[in-house]
């Protein structure tokens, strides 16, 4: 049990380091070597967890993507309006992402230009996470008589699909704005999507 526990503390040191590297050198100036050097582990360990630089990256986003979506069952869960949810839920999910590169310097296109094609496929997958999360508290509220009726799911990804362009994907944070100036925004943005779906 503790080889294990050492193990996922070691890969997430792995990570930690990456996301920092990443902000100071980018993807393709970031080297095994430095993520052993900022870990403080023998180059060899880091093969241990990761077949390679890529593979590492791309378990970054995924490991962000996971806590957002841990978060947003969270909120999913709590007992509060449907409507409040959906709203806490959608500008949750543009400040988090917001918050998870706003040291980095470059936009994440630009940071992973060279993992394009698998940041692509990754991308699907990440909004399909998202949209069940959000398409659950959905498919409640119409159960409940709150929400008009519609497809769960393709109204989640509808939602999705609004709120991205608040999302540093293409831009960088600062090109963004101002974190508060986003978060009100995606309240704003969140309030008329909710409204949207309301029964009258």
């Amino acid at each position: 049990m503790k080889a294990r526990v050492q193990t996922k503390e070691v890969r997430e040191a792995i990570l930690d380091a990456t996301d920092q590297l990443l902000a100071r050198y980018g993807y393709k100036k970031m080297t095994i070597d430095d993520l052993a050097k900022e870990v403080g582990i023998g180059k060899g360990s880091i093969y241990l967890h990761f077949k390679s630089k890529e593979e590492i990256v791309l378990s970054l986003t995924d490991r962000v993507i996971a806590r957002e979506c841990v978060k947003l069952r969270e909120f999913a869960n709590q007992t509060s309006s449907h409507e409040h949810r959906l709203r806490k839920m959608i500008t949750f999910r543009v400040t988090y992402r917001f918050d998870a590169v706003n040291h980095y310097s470059q936009s994440v296109d630009e940071l992973l230009a060279s993992l394009r094609n698998q940041i692509i496929a990754r991308r699907r997958k990440y909004h399909t996470a998202e949209a069940k999360v959000l398409a659950d508290v959905i498919k409640d509220g119409q159960k409940n008589k709150v929400f008009v009726k519609g497809d769960p799911m393709e109204l989640a990804r509808l939602f999705l699909l609004a709120t991205s362009a608040l999302l540093p994907l293409s831009l960088s944070t600062r090109e963004l704005g101002k974190r508060a100036e986003i978060e009100n925004k995606a309240k704003q943005v969140a309030k008329l999507l909710v409204k949207g779906i309301k029964k009258s």
